[in-house]
C-alpha cells in the first residue's frame, strides 16, 4: 500500500501573517489580573490581550478639547 506524502508549504515570513509582535510594559498587578482571567476562561494571555485591545479600540472615543 503506497504511503501518503506529507506536503509542506513554505512558511510565511514573520509579519506577513497579519500579526505584528511587540513588547509592552504593564504593572505586576495587571499581569496578575490577566493571569487570573486566563485561568478562569482558558484563553492564553496573548488571546486575552488581543480581545481587550480590540474591544477598547471599537469602544473608545477621542474627546476634543
Amino acid at each position: 500500500m503506497p504511503k501518503e506524502k506529507l506536503i509542506l508549504h513554505p512558511k510565511r515570513p514573520k509579519g506577513e501573517d497579519g500579526y505584528k509582535t511587540f513588547s509592552i510594559r504593564i504593572k505586576d498587578e495587571t499581569v496578575e489580573k490577566l493571569e487570573d482571567i486566563c485561568r478562569k476562561t482558558g484563553y492564553s494571555r496573548n488571546e486575552l490581550i488581543s480581545v481587550f485591545i480590540d474591544y477598547a479600540i471599537e469602544n473608545s472615543e477621542i474627546a476634543h478639547a
